[in-house]
């Protein structure tokens, strides 16, 4: 029998590794999530392994205080520099995690059960890390390989949802190919939609490098601003209505994923949309208003829509959907987030506590599901 197909021992505490910061623009978003679960995480049933990756992308290991990684007024956190590495086992042998430093025989760190992957953005959201979790044999919290890449990309996503028969708002695609070779026909393109528009980076999150574009003289300024986050570009006509969110947590076995109640982002003050700056730096011109004020047939019809997008995205574990509800009462799907917003604060940990789900309860429901997925195909 395989070591991560037998049962957790009852007699210690299972080892989580925390993996965070990353080579994304969302890197300092990424260390204030893992603070904010440093911070809540259950000490008598887990042994916690706080791994931090630079920006240029060295794995460390990173002192388990909550403190340095938290968002405070002028300052984003970072995981710092160091002179050791963490490795993971790159086999089915073992779990055991080792530390190398320059001159040094490659110490034993620890055997690690499940990492949960607090990272958003490319190089962390997108399948790579859970590509590099599977080859090291090793149980990790939420969607896999396919899914984590498949609803990075929004383009791609948008194909599976339409394929799936679920409700897609106006959009067009702008490639590099098509930029270099012919602008003028994806302008046109865009132009065919109707103002004012959203031009976003197709492989991005945190609304990194978005613009919201009336005029349309400002649009090929608006996706070069889009082309230095990601050559692949996303544009979609403005929905006017109401911004809902859905969370959705994978079932156990055979059950059917669950869907959370229904929350609603009101933004105020200069942000004309839910921008970066709106989602972590000016909390007071923002509203997460949870449950929703909506009628029950929307409510039911938007977890509808967020279960079938789960499993016909091949999701796993944890996943926010975002909905817009126009108004003329149609429900069009955005966008799924396979890591979301994850501090106390975010809508996906607020929605699961208006239904009945505290955060620390949360973060265990999600280890729970981790340890009892296999790697590998499933």
């Amino acid at each position: 029998m395989d070591t991560h197909d037998a049962p957790q021992p009852s007699s210690r505490r299972t080892t989580v590794a925390l993996v965070f910061g990353g080579r994304s623009e969302e890197h300092a978003i990424s260390c204030a999530t893992a603070a904010s679960v440093l911070r809540a995480i259950d000490r008598d049933r887990y042994d916690v392994v706080p791994i931090g990756i630079t920006r240029d992308g060295r794995w460390v290991q990173v002192a388990d205080d909550p403190a340095p990684l938290e968002i405070t007024e002028g300052r984003l956190p970072e995981v710092p520099e160091s002179t050791s590495t963490v490795v993971l086992p790159l086999g089915t042998g073992s779990n055991m995690v080792t530390v190398t430093e320059p001159g040094q025989v490659p110490r034993a760190l620890t055997e690690v059960d499940v990492v949960f992957p607090l990272l958003h953005g490319p190089f962390g959201e997108d399948g790579t890390i859970q590509g590099l979790l599977e080859l090291a044999n090793i149980r990790y919290v939420g969607c896999g390989v396919l899914a984590s890449a498949a609803m990075m990309d929004k383009h791609v996503m948008k194909v599976l949802f339409a394929n799936a028969g679920l409700p897609v708002g106006p959009y067009t695609v702008i490639t590099d190919l098509q930029w270099r070779r012919d602008r003028a026909a994806a302008m046109d393109a865009v132009h065919a939609l109707s103002f004012p528009v959203f031009v976003k980076p197709a492989r991005a999150g945190s609304s990194v490098g978005i613009s919201r574009v009336e005029d349309p003289a400002q649009l090929e300024a608006a996706i070069e601003e889009a082309r230095r986050h990601d050559p692949k570009v996303v544009v979609e006509a403005g929905i006017t209505g109401r911004e809902l969110e859905c969370g959705v947590l994978g079932g156990h076995g055979t059950d059917a994923p669950r869907v959370s109640e229904i929350g609603e982002i009101v933004v105020g003050g200069e942000h004309v949309f839910y921008d970066f700056e709106a989602k972590y730096l000016d909390e007071a011109n923002v509203a997460l208003s949870c449950p929703a004020d909506v009628p029950d047939a929307v409510r039911e019809e938007i977890q509808r829509i967020a279960g079938v997008a789960f499993e016909a995205a091949g999701c796993e574990g944890i996943s926010r959907v975002d909905c817009f509800l126009t108004e003329s009462g149609d429900v069009l799907i955005n966008e799924i987030n396979t890591m979301p917003g994850f501090t106390p604060f975010s809508m996906y940990p607020q929605v699961w506590a208006a239904t009945g789900i505290s955060y620390p309860e949360l973060i265990d429901e999600l280890i729970s599901l981790a340890l009892e997925r296999r790697t590998g195909l499933r």
